[in-house]
């Protein structure tokens, strides 16, 4: 039985950060806010930026980090809680890591006084939709365009916390 775990990120793991992120971005492209070739010309020094200031999580299988998510503000919708940058490698997909990584957000979002934990979800990204909804994310209704492709459409999603 592999051995299931999160961690939370710190500075030291801004090479890993780094990896992961980047592995993210070429995987599943359309997922994601940002793109590969942008985040790539990032500085060591930006990295560790982000994994000090950033509230990153790292999803463990028996000890590797095979995964992240992050939890968050939305400047756009002010008190919500955020699940942001969620992915997890395609060979610890269906192991528990994203479950793991979810509930560690929403752990996080209930101890900053947060009682809905919100998502953006590309519509044509099947997948993470109905594994959120497994998790209990139902849609609001809301629908937008990402900002660097509005060809793309997010779905807003939202699960209780209480």
């Amino acid at each position: 039985m592999p051995e299931i775990g999160v961690r939370p990120c710190g500075v030291a793991d801004a090479t890993t950060l780094r990896a992961i992120r980047l592995e993210a971005l070429r995987d599943t492209p359309d997922a994601y806010g940002s793109t590969f070739a942008d985040l790539s010309r990032w500085s060591p020094h930006r990295w560790r930026e982000a994994a000090r200031d950033w509230n990153f999580y790292f999803g463990l299988l028996d000890g590797e980090e095979v995964g992240l998510a992050s939890g968050g503000w939305n400047d756009e919708a002010p008190g919500t809680h955020w699940l942001y940058a969620m992915y997890v490698a395609p060979r610890a997909r269906g192991t528990g890591v994203a479950d793991a990584l979810v509930e560690e957000v929403a752990r996080w979002a209930r101890a900053v006084g947060g009682r809905h934990l919100y998502l953006h979800v590309t519509e044509t990204v099947t997948r993470a939709r109905t594994f959120y909804g497994r998790l209990g994310f139902v849609p609001t209704g809301e629908m937008s365009t990402m900002t660097r492709d509005p060809s793309l459409r997010l779905l807003t999603m939202v699960r209780d916390l209480d």
